[in-house]
Protein backbone atom coordinates (compact mmCIF):
# COMPACT_ATOMS: atom_id res chain seq x y z
CA UNK A 1 0.00 0.00 0.00
CA UNK A 2 2.90 2.33 1.20
CA UNK A 3 4.47 1.29 -2.82
CA UNK A 4 0.86 2.47 -4.07
CA UNK A 5 0.25 5.75 -2.08
CA UNK A 6 4.33 6.92 -2.90
CA UNK A 7 3.76 6.30 -7.13
CA UNK A 8 0.68 8.12 -6.72
CA UNK A 9 2.17 10.99 -5.19
CA UNK A 10 4.43 11.05 -7.99
CA UNK A 11 1.61 11.02 -10.36
CA UNK A 12 0.00 13.69 -8.85
CA UNK A 13 3.21 15.54 -8.94
CA UNK A 14 4.18 14.91 -12.27
CA UNK A 15 -0.13 16.56 -12.87
CA UNK A 16 1.28 19.52 -10.18
CA UNK A 17 4.02 20.13 -12.74
CA UNK A 18 2.18 20.17 -16.21
CA UNK A 19 -0.56 22.74 -14.09
CA UNK A 20 1.60 24.59 -13.04
CA UNK A 21 3.69 24.96 -16.28
CA UNK A 22 0.25 27.43 -17.49
CA UNK A 23 0.81 30.78 -16.76
CA UNK A 24 1.45 30.89 -13.60
CA UNK A 25 4.75 29.13 -14.24
CA UNK A 26 7.27 27.21 -11.38
CA UNK A 27 6.62 23.83 -12.26
CA UNK A 28 9.21 22.22 -9.91
CA UNK A 29 8.21 24.74 -7.27
CA UNK A 30 4.83 23.71 -7.64
CA UNK A 31 5.16 20.43 -8.27
CA UNK A 32 7.24 20.56 -4.32
CA UNK A 33 4.29 22.33 -2.99
CA UNK A 34 1.97 19.97 -4.36
CA UNK A 35 3.87 16.99 -2.69
CA UNK A 36 3.74 18.78 0.42
CA UNK A 37 0.31 19.89 1.05
CA UNK A 38 -0.15 16.32 0.36
CA UNK A 39 -0.01 15.50 3.88
CA UNK A 40 -1.69 12.18 4.56
CA UNK A 41 0.35 10.81 1.71
CA UNK A 42 -2.00 9.25 -0.10
CA UNK A 43 -1.26 11.03 -3.36
CA UNK A 44 -4.65 12.86 -3.76
CA UNK A 45 -5.36 16.46 -2.47
CA UNK A 46 -8.25 17.02 0.11
CA UNK A 47 -10.30 20.00 0.19
CA UNK A 48 -8.58 20.77 3.89
CA UNK A 49 -4.88 19.96 2.41
CA UNK A 50 -5.99 22.45 -0.42
CA UNK A 51 -6.99 25.05 1.72
CA UNK A 52 -4.08 25.32 4.25
CA UNK A 53 -1.44 25.26 1.18
CA UNK A 54 -2.95 25.73 -2.35
CA UNK A 55 -5.07 28.45 -2.98
CA UNK A 56 -5.20 28.46 -6.32
CA UNK A 57 -6.47 24.81 -6.24
CA UNK A 58 -8.44 25.97 -3.69
CA UNK A 59 -10.06 28.24 -5.05
CA UNK A 60 -11.40 26.28 -7.97
CA UNK A 61 -11.39 22.51 -5.95
CA UNK A 62 -14.89 22.12 -7.05
CA UNK A 63 -14.31 22.89 -10.53
CA UNK A 64 -11.37 20.35 -10.58
CA UNK A 65 -12.81 18.27 -8.21
CA UNK A 66 -14.80 16.26 -11.26
CA UNK A 67 -16.27 13.46 -9.46
CA UNK A 68 -17.29 15.25 -6.40
CA UNK A 69 -15.22 13.01 -3.83
CA UNK A 70 -13.50 15.35 -2.12
CA UNK A 71 -10.25 14.21 -3.57
CA UNK A 72 -8.65 16.14 -6.22
CA UNK A 73 -6.49 13.64 -8.19
CA UNK A 74 -3.44 13.30 -10.88
CA UNK A 75 -5.97 12.74 -13.85
CA UNK A 76 -8.43 15.58 -12.44
CA UNK A 77 -5.59 17.48 -12.39
CA UNK A 78 -4.50 17.41 -15.25
CA UNK A 79 -7.91 17.62 -17.29
CA UNK A 80 -8.43 20.96 -15.24
CA UNK A 81 -4.81 22.56 -16.92
CA UNK A 82 -5.96 20.98 -19.86
CA UNK A 83 -9.68 22.71 -20.07
CA UNK A 84 -8.08 26.03 -18.60
CA UNK A 85 -6.10 26.34 -21.50
CA UNK A 86 -8.10 25.58 -24.00
CA UNK A 87 -10.19 28.27 -22.43
CA UNK A 88 -7.31 31.22 -23.20
CA UNK A 89 -6.80 30.06 -26.28
CA UNK A 90 -9.92 30.45 -27.06
CA UNK A 91 -9.82 34.24 -25.59
CA UNK A 92 -6.40 34.86 -27.47
CA UNK A 93 -8.13 33.99 -30.75
CA UNK A 94 -10.86 35.62 -29.56
CA UNK A 95 -8.87 38.89 -28.96
CA UNK A 96 -6.83 38.34 -31.74
CA UNK A 97 -9.37 38.55 -34.47
CA UNK A 98 -11.02 41.96 -32.42
CA UNK A 99 -7.35 43.28 -33.13
CA UNK A 100 -7.54 41.88 -36.56
CA UNK A 101 -9.32 44.92 -38.29
CA UNK A 102 -9.13 44.48 -41.72
CA UNK A 103 -9.23 40.25 -41.17
CA UNK A 104 -6.23 39.32 -42.81
CA UNK A 105 -5.12 36.79 -40.08
CA UNK A 106 -2.51 39.27 -38.89
CA UNK A 107 -1.78 42.55 -37.15
CA UNK A 108 0.19 45.41 -38.47
CA UNK A 109 1.48 47.98 -36.25
CA UNK A 110 -1.53 50.18 -36.37
CA UNK A 111 -3.81 47.79 -35.73
CA UNK A 112 -1.74 46.50 -32.57
CA UNK A 113 -1.18 50.64 -31.92
CA UNK A 114 -4.98 50.96 -31.90
CA UNK A 115 -6.00 48.08 -29.70
CA UNK A 116 -3.19 47.21 -27.49
CA UNK A 117 -1.03 49.56 -26.95
CA UNK A 118 1.20 47.01 -24.88
CA UNK A 119 1.41 45.11 -27.40
CA UNK A 120 2.92 47.54 -29.59
CA UNK A 121 5.13 48.10 -27.13
CA UNK A 122 6.86 45.02 -28.17
CA UNK A 123 6.22 44.86 -31.77
CA UNK A 124 9.84 44.09 -33.19
CA UNK A 125 10.28 41.67 -30.88
CA UNK A 126 7.23 39.55 -31.75
CA UNK A 127 7.47 39.91 -34.86
CA UNK A 128 9.79 37.10 -35.58
CA UNK A 129 10.01 37.16 -39.35
CA UNK A 130 10.66 40.46 -39.12
CA UNK A 131 8.07 41.16 -41.99
CA UNK A 132 6.07 44.08 -40.53
CA UNK A 133 3.19 41.99 -39.19
CA UNK A 134 2.56 39.73 -35.69
CA UNK A 135 0.52 36.29 -36.73
CA UNK A 136 -0.60 34.69 -33.86
CA UNK A 137 1.87 31.96 -34.55
CA UNK A 138 4.00 34.83 -34.07
CA UNK A 139 2.08 35.74 -30.82
CA UNK A 140 1.89 32.27 -29.28
CA UNK A 141 5.30 32.08 -29.35
CA UNK A 142 6.53 34.93 -27.73
CA UNK A 143 3.95 34.25 -24.68
CA UNK A 144 5.52 31.11 -24.47
CA UNK A 145 9.03 32.41 -24.58
CA UNK A 146 7.86 35.13 -22.03
CA UNK A 147 6.14 32.06 -19.30
CA UNK A 148 9.85 29.93 -19.62
CA UNK A 149 11.87 33.08 -18.66
CA UNK A 150 9.49 34.05 -15.85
Amino acid sequence: MKHFALLAALGLAAAGATYAAGPQGGGQDFMARLKKADTNGDGMISRDEAAKSLPRISQHFDEIDTNHDGQITNEELQAFHQKAGSKREERAAERFKRLDTDGDGRLSRAEAQAGAPRLAEHFDEIDANKDGFITPDELKAAREKHRAQK
